[in-house]
C-alpha cells in the first residue's frame, strides 16, 4: 500500500497568494472515525454513506489531542522498525468526511490542503482525486469536474504511518491529522516576483503587475522595471502593495525589495554584512500541537522582535504561510527549511538512508519544489534549506540542483554534510566556542579534498543550532556573540529553540515524552525552548535580548558612556537614551551613528550607587510601543566603605549545646546553616554527564561530622568535616559565629581535602526558617535568576518578590531561582518581622528542599511545606549547553578550593 511515491493526482505547486477568486472555507467540524490499522472499509467514500454515528473532530487539528490515541515524542528514534519503505500493521488511520454546498459555476475549482500528517488519500463525491505526503507542504487537487451544484461530499483517509514517515523524523511530537487549513478555491493564479534592493522589478507569470505607490502600472511578464525604492530589511521591513491582474482573477501581494549575496566569504543583505541573531522555531501550541492559531503566530513574531531576535530558521519544515506573511510585515530574516529529516537512520549506521537511495529521488525533489513554489515571493526568506539531519547523498544534490535553477537569488543551506558540496554556506550545529573562533579566522580543520576545502573556506559560516535552551539555560551566549561580531565570516546563528513543546495536561501541568506511555520516547528533550509552553519568556530569552541587542552600551572611562550602533540598516534616531541615578533621569544627546557621550554629573554618596543607561523607542513601532527598552548598561558610581562593626554578644542567637548548630535567631526557629555542595541537577548536567560524575563522587549524600565546638561570650567556633561515604574526599569546614552590636556574624571557612578531579555544583550553606517569612527584598542583581554564565538580563538594584515568585517554573523541575551578587536580603512575614542577611552571596529561597526539587518530574510534584529553605552561596558552577552541545567554559567552572563565606545576620 505504501511505497516511495510521494503523491498522485497533485496539481503543479504554486505560490500562496491572496486573490479575489471565490473560495469556500472547509475548516470546522468534520465527521471522524479512527481505526487501528490501514485496512478499514472504504465504504465511507460513497457520498450516500451514513456517518451520523461518527464523532465530530475539528479541522484543523491532530486527533491524538482530542482523545483518539495518544501523542508520542521521540527526538531521533523512529517509533517503528527501520525497514523502508514499510511501516507497521498497527497504523492508526483516521477517516474524515465533510458535506458542503457549492453554487453553480465551480467547474474550475481546486481543492487545497495546507498540511496533513502524514499520508492523505482524497475522494470527492466518490471519485478518487489522488493522495499526498509531505505533511507540512501544500497539496492541491483538481476538483471542478467532480463537483455538483448543491450538496458535495469530501472524504479523506489519513494514515499516521507511511513511507513518508521515514522523511519526517524531526525531533517533535508525532501528531497525525489534518492540522492546517482545507479550502475549495477557484484561484489558480501563480507568479514569481523578483525585486532587488536597487529597485529592479520583474516577474514570471501572466497578466499585468502594478505597484501604485511607485507609480508603476501594467508591468508585463519578463520586463524589468527600474524604480526608486526603500529596500526591505528585517530592521526596516518596507513593503509595497502590488496588484496582479490576470485573465480570471486579481491578486494582491506585498513586495519587498532586497538582495542576498555572498562576497569574499561574507553573507550580505542589500550589500551590507548580515548578522543573524536568530532562533529555531517549531510550530507548537500546548493545546493544538502544530495547528497553531494565527494570533499565536503573531504573538511569536512580536515576542521575537521585542527580544531583539532578527532571524528565524523554520525547523525543520516550512511553516504555515501566514507566519511568513508576518515575518515580511514585522521584519525577520528567514531560512525556510524543507520538510525533510531522516535522523533515525543514524542509529542504523545510515544504512538504507533515503538521501542516497535513487528510489526516493522524486520524493526529495518534490518536497523541495513544493516549498519553494509556495514561498518564493516572501522577501523575508533569504535562504532555502534542503532539510535537517538527513546524512549525505545524491538526492540532496538533486534538490540543490533544482533550486539553483529555479531561484538562484537565494543561497542554499544544509548542515548535515561537512563538505558543503551542495550548499552556499558552511553550517554547523553546536560547535564549541573554540571551533567557532577557528572558523571565523579561517583556521578550521581542513577537509581531505583540497578543492572542497578551498570552496568551503570561501563560504560564510551559519551556526544553524547552538546554545540548547533546555531547562535552566542556555549559558555562555555572550561568548558566542562576541565571536560573531568580531569575525566578518561568521554570519551569526540560531538558538535551539523557540518554545518548550509541553502539551497541556490535567494532572501533570505540561506533558513530555513518556507521559503518554510511549514505549520509545526521549523524555523531556522536547522541553528545550526560550519560552515556556504558554509563551512566557524564560530567563534564557531575557538574557538573549541583552546579547542580541542592536545597541551596545559600555562605560570606557569615568563620566562617559559608549553607544555602539550594531544595527545593519538604520541609525539610532528612533531611540531615546536615558541615564538614571536613583530616581533622577537625564536624556542623553547621542549622535545618530552612536559614539562616546558625557554622562550627567552626579553627587557622590556614602551608599553603593549605580547609573543605568537605557535605549528605548521614541515612538510606537508596529511590534512594540514607545518606551519599549531595546538595550541597557550599568556602571557603579560609588563603592561603599564597610562600616566598622563594634563588638557584641551572641545573645540574639541560640545554638545546640552538642553540635553548635544554630537553632534560633532573633526568636525565629532556624535549621542550619550548614555546608551544601549539591543542587538539583539541571538538564545540561543530566544529559551532559556531569550529574553522573557528581553522584559518583557522592556529592548528593554528604555526611557532616562535628570535630570541635568552642564557645566564649561573643564567639562560637564549630569545626566539622563534610564528606561523602566511600570516598577520601572531604572539606574541612569551620563555622565561626561572632557577636556584633546589631546582630551576629558568621564566617564559614572551607578547605578541600583529597584530589577533586571534577567541578562541584555549588559552594555555600543551606538553612531553613518558618514558612510565614515569605516576603523577600534584596539589593543585588535582579529581578530574575542569574548563574555564572547566565543572568545577563539581571541588573543591580533593589528588588522585592515573594518566595513563590522566586521560582522559575521550568517544566522539568531543576535548580533555579538563584539571585546573584546579593549585598543584603530580608525575609519577613506580613508584619515585617524577620531576618536580614548581609554579605556578598547568591540567594535561593524555596518552599521545598533541594531533595524534593531533585525528585520532582513535573511542577505539581512540588508540594509546599512548613519551612522556607534558603541557600546562601559563595559560588555556583556554570550552566553551559551540554544537554545538546558544549559544556561549561573553563572560566565558569566551580572548582573545590579554599574559600571563605561571610554573612551578617541582623533584624530587618
Amino acid at each position: 500500500m505504501f511505497d516511495h511515491a510521494p503523491s498522485a493526482g497533485l496539481r503543479a505547486p504554486r505560490a500562496a497568494l491572496a486573490g479575489d477568486a471565490p473560495a469556500i472555507d472547509l475548516n470546522g467540524p468534520w465527521s471522524f472515525r479512527l481505526s487501528p490499522d490501514a485496512h478499514a472499509s472504504l465504504d465511507f467514500v460513497n457520498p450516500h454513506y451514513d456517518d451520523s454515528a461518527w464523532d465530530r473532530l475539528p479541522v484543523p487539528s491532530h486527533w491524538p489531542l482530542h482523545g483518539y490515541g495518544s501523542p508520542a515524542y521521540t527526538n531521533v528514534s523512529y517509533p517503528f522498525p527501520i525497514d523502508p519503505p514499510n511501516v507497521p500493521d498497527d497504523n492508526p488511520t483516521g477517516d474524515y468526511r465533510r458535506v458542503f454546498e457549492v453554487p453553480e459555476g465551480w467547474d474550475d475549482a481546486v481543492l487545497r490542503f495546507d498540511g496533513v500528517d502524514s499520508h492523505a488519500r482524497v475522494w470527492l463525491n466518490g471519485h478518487e482525486l489522488g493522495f499526498t505526503t509531505g505533511s507540512r507542504l501544500a497539496a492541491e487537487f483538481t476538483a471542478g469536474p467532480w463537483l455538483v451544484t448543491g450538496r458535495n461530499v469530501l472524504a479523506v483517509r489519513v494514515h499516521q504511518w507511511s513511507a513518508a514517515s521515514y522523511l519526517e523524523d524531526q525531533d517533535m511530537w508525532w501528531l497525525p491529522g489534518i492540522f492546517r487549513d482545507v479550502t475549495l478555491t477557484r484561484s489558480t493564479a501563480d507568479l514569481f516576483v523578483r525585486a532587488t534592493h536597487d529597485g529592479r522589478l520583474s516577474f514570471e507569470g501572466d497578466g499585468l503587475l502594478s505597484v501604485p505607490a511607485l507609480g508603476l502600472t501594467g508591468l508585463e511578464p519578463g520586463v524589468e522595471a527600474r524604480l526608486d525604492v526603500t529596500p526591505w530589511s528585517a530592521e526596516n521591513p518596507v513593503l509595497y502593495d502590488a496588484v496582479h491582474v490576470g485573465a480570471t482573477e486579481t491578486v494582491r501581494l506585498r513586495i519587498g525589495f532586497r538582495t542576498v549575496s555572498i562576497e569574499n566569504g561574507v553573507l550580505l543583505a542589500n550589500g551590507v554584512p548580515l548578522k543573524l541573531r536568530g532562533v529555531n522555531r517549531h510550530e507548537f501550541h500546548p493545546d493544538h500541537g502544530r495547528a497553531v492559531p494565527y494570533e499565536t503566530m503573531r504573538e511569536d513574531v512580536l515576542l521575537m522582535k521585542r527580544h531583539n531576535v532578527n532571524a528565524v530558521r523554520t525547523s525543520h519544515y516550512p511553516p504555515h504561510p501566514a507566519f511568513l506573511d508576518l515575518c515580511d510585515e514585522y521584519g525577520l530574516w528567514v531560512i525556510d527549511e524543507c520538510d525533510l529529516e531522516t535522523h533515525g537512520f543514524g542509529q542504523a549506521g545510515w544504512r538504507r538512508n533515503p538521501s542516497d537511495d535513487p528510489a526516493w529521488a522524486d520524493a526529495y525533489v518534490e518536497r523541495m519544489r513544493r516549498m519553494v513554489e509556495r514561498d518564493k515571493n516572501h522577501p523575508s526568506i533569504i535562504m532555502w534549506s534542503l532539510g535537517n539531519e538527513s546524512g549525505t547523498g545524491r538526492n540532496l544534490g538533486l534538490m540543490a540542483d533544482w533550486v539553483r535553477e529555479r531561484d538562484p537569488s537565494r543561497p542554499i543551506h544544509y548542515e548535515g554534510d561537512l563538505t558543503c558540496a551542495d550548499t552556499d554556506v558552511y553550517s554547523r550545529m553546536y560547535a564549541s566556542v573554540a571551533e567557532v573562533e577557528a572558523i571565523g579566522k579561517g583556521e578550521e580543520t581542513p577537509l581531505d579534498d583540497p578543492t572542497l576545502d578551498a570552496r568551503r573556506r570561501r563560504m560564510p559560516f551559519v551556526h544553524c543550532e547552538y546554545a540548547h535552551a533546555m531547562g535552566n539555560g542556555p549559558g555562555g551566549l555572550l561568548d558566542y556573540q562576541d565571536l560573531y561580531d568580531a569575525h566578518p565570516r561568521l554570519a551569526g546563528g540560531f538558538i535551539w529553540e523557540w518554545i518548550d513543546h509541553g502539551l497541556r495536561h490535567e494532572k501533570l501541568g505540561y506533558a513530555y515524552g513518556g507521559d503518554y506511555g510511549e514505549p520509545v520516547h526521549d523524555s523531556n528533550f522536547v522541553i528545550d525552548g526560550l519560552v515556556f509552553p504558554d509563551r512566557t519568556p524564560s530567563p534564557g530569552l531575557l538574557d538573549l535580548k541583552v546579547v542580541f541587542a542592536p545597541v551596545r552600551i559600555t562605560f570606557p572611562s569615568t563620566g562617559e558612556v559608549s553607544i555602539e550602533n550594531r544595527y545593519g540598516f538604520r541609525d539610532l534616531t528612533h531611540l531615546r537614551f536615558e541615564a538614571t541615578v536613583e530616581d533622577v533621569t537625564t536624556i542623553l544627546e547621542v549622535p545618530a551613528e552612536g559614539g562616546v557621550v558625557k554622562l550627567p554629573a552626579t553627587t557622590p554618596t556614602k551608599d553603593e550607587t549605580w547609573l543605568t543607561v537605557r535605549a528605548v523607542l521614541t515612538a510606537d513601532e508596529p511590534w512594540a510601543p514607545a518606551g519599549h527598552e531595546i538595550a541597557w548598561g550599568q556602571v557603579r558610581l560609588t563603592t561603599p566603605t564597610p562600616a566598622p562593626r563594634s563588638g557584641g554578644s551572641l545573645t540574639g542567637a541560640d545554638f545546640s549545646e552538642g553540635t553548635g548548630r544554630l537553632i534560633r535567631l532573633f526568636g525565629i526557629e532556624v535549621e542550619g546553616p550548614r555546608l551544601e555542595l549539591w543542587r538539583a541537577p539541571i538538564d545540561n548536567e543530566r544529559f551532559g554527564g556531569l550529574d553522573w560524575h557528581w553522584r559518583t563522587m557522592g556529592l548528593h549524600r554528604l555526611t557532616h561530622r562535628v570535630d570541635a565546638v568552642n564557645r566564649d561570650e561573643d564567639r562560637l567556633t564549630v569545626v566539622t568535616r563534610v564528606a561523602p561515604a566511600a570516598s577520601d574526599l572531604g572539606l574541612r569546614t569551620t563555622y565561626t559565629w561572632t557577636g556584633v552590636a546589631d546582630g551576629v556574624l558568621l564566617e564559614v571557612h572551607v578547605v578541600p581535602e583529597g584530589e577533586w578531579k571534577h567541578p562541584i555544583p555549588r559552594l555555600g550553606v543551606a538553612m531553613s526558617i518558618p514558612a510565614e517569612y515569605d516576603q523577600v527584598t534584596w539589593y543585588g542583581r535582579g529581578p530574575g535568576e542569574a548563574y555564572p554564565d547566565t543572568g545577563l538580563a539581571a541588573r543591580v538594584g533593589r528588588w522585592s518578590a515573594t518566595v513563590d515568585e522566586f521560582q522559575t517554573p521550568y517544566v522539568f523541575p531543576q535548580e533555579n531561582g538563584h539571585r546573584a551578587e546579593v549585598r543584603w536580603a530580608t525575609l519577613t512575614d506580613a508584619t515585617g518581622r524577620g531576618i536580614r542577611i548581609s554579605g556578598n552571596y547568591g540567594l535561593t529561597a524555596r518552599r521545598w528542599t533541594t531533595a524534593a526539587l531533585e525528585e520532582a518530574r513535573h511542577l505539581p510534584d512540588l508540594v509546599p511545606g512548613d519551612r522556607i529553605h534558603l541557600n546562601l552561596d559563595l559560588a555556583h558552577h556554570g550552566i553551559g549547553s551540554a544537554s545538546c552541545g558544549p559544556g561549561v567554559l573553563p572560566q565558569y567552572e566551580l572548582q573545590a578550593r579554599e574559600s571563605t563565606l561571610t554573612l551578617h545576620f541582623t533584624h530587618p
